[in-house]
């Protein structure tokens, strides 16, 4: 083994923890997104954490963030709540923020 295998592996493992971690920060953030606008339309507490897990797989249609901010506007438009795309990317932004929080503080 030489230092430059070693040094690949762990660059290797950091890429890999890196990538989980933004994937599970993305899903922390999409389920507190869809818990947000659960409560804005005033859902039940079980609709509440089906539409929470409808948001995070809405977030598998497209790259990018654009198929969640559809899903959320169009569903707070549908449920007669008054509401604007940048709103919700606030929303997104600060959700982002407490993801992160939450998943730093389970570590």
């Amino acid at each position: 083994m030489t230092m430059f295998d070693d040094r690949e592996r762990a660059f290797e493992a950091k890429f890999a923890h890196d990538e989980e971690m933004l994937f599970r920060v993305h899903a922390r953030r999409n389920r507190l997104l869809g818990q947000w606008a659960a409560d804005r339309m005033k859902l039940s507490p079980a609709e509440t954490e089906a539409y929470a897990k409808s948001v995070v797989q809405a977030d598998f249609e497209e790259t990018g963030d654009e198929d969640v901010i559809r899903k959320l506007l169009g569903d707070l438009i549908a449920a007669g709540v008054d509401s604007n795309e940048a709103e919700i990317r606030a929303a997104m932004d600060a959700k982002a923020i407490d993801a992160r929080r939450q998943l730093m503080g389970e570590v």
